[in-house]
């Protein structure tokens, strides 16, 4: 056999192997996101770490995977010649701009070669998405008082109403946490990291108060509609 046929047979053997290497992984992607759907779904009114953390353990497979296939798949594209370019996907419309304006280094009004007076043609623009990190702060909340020279009485406006009663926490903080939480999948403890590692205090069982809290006072309609007991529900919230 000729070295030009044993070559050509090699290099089908070989794209053969990759392709089959290519399926296999196609393969492995569908079952983990068929796998990550089924225990999203036995997470549902469930609060088990155990769910939480195989969760956590399947996403970031199935991430590594489709960050390999994403590489391979831009290998491939570009040795393949481009017919077209493909189309560019506008970036979300109700997100805010905010535009950053670049003038020429010799300014806008005169010709870096000639001296002459310049005068506008138009303009380039890109879009970029961006973030603002979670930043957190903390809500002073000051209610001056004030005596009556004539009758000595203290006015003083109201305490505004919390989430939870003497909570550090605001009805915001509240929101990020059960979001975070129940909708991202992301646990209590892992939340309790991420706080820390910004120089924030706050244990997994404040946390686990204050999510258990809230998820009660969103339940206590339905409860009441099915006949428990008030005084009951609110000695239990205490």
């Amino acid at each position: 056999m000729s070295e030009p046929a044993s070559s050509s047979i090699d290099k089908d053997a070989r794209i053969a192997e990759l392709e089959a290497a290519l399926a296999a992984r196609d393969t492995l992607i569908d079952t983990l996101r068929h796998q990550l759907a089924q225990l999203r779904r036995m997470t549902f009114g469930q609060s088990s770490e155990k769910l939480a953390l195989q969760i956590e353990q399947l996403e970031l497979a199935l991430e590594e995977l489709e960050g390999e296939a994403e590489v391979a798949d831009n290998r491939t594209t570009e040795r393949a010649p481009a017919e077209r370019p493909s189309p560019v996907r506008a970036l979300a419309h109700h997100l805010p701009r905010s535009e950053r304006r670049i003038e020429p280094e010799a300014g806008s009004c005169t010709c870096p070669d000639c001296g002459g007076a310049l005068r506008p043609l138009g303009h380039d623009s890109d879009e970029q998405l961006d973030i603002a990190p979670v930043q957190w702060r903390v809500i002073r909340t000051v209610r001056p008082k004030y005596s009556c020279r004539a009758c000595d009485r203290i006015v003083q406006a109201p305490a505004p109403v919390k989430a939870i009663a003497r909570g550090k926490a605001s009805f915001a903080t509240l929101a990020h946490v059960v979001v975070n939480k129940f909708d991202h999948h992301l646990p209590l403890y892992r939340q309790a990291e991420m706080m820390a590692a910004q120089g924030i205090d706050i244990d997994r069982s404040t946390l686990a108060g204050w999510a258990g809290q809230i998820v009660g006072l969103l339940m206590r309609p339905v409860l009441l509609a099915r006949g428990a007991n008030k005084d009951g529900f609110e000695k239990a919230m205490k």
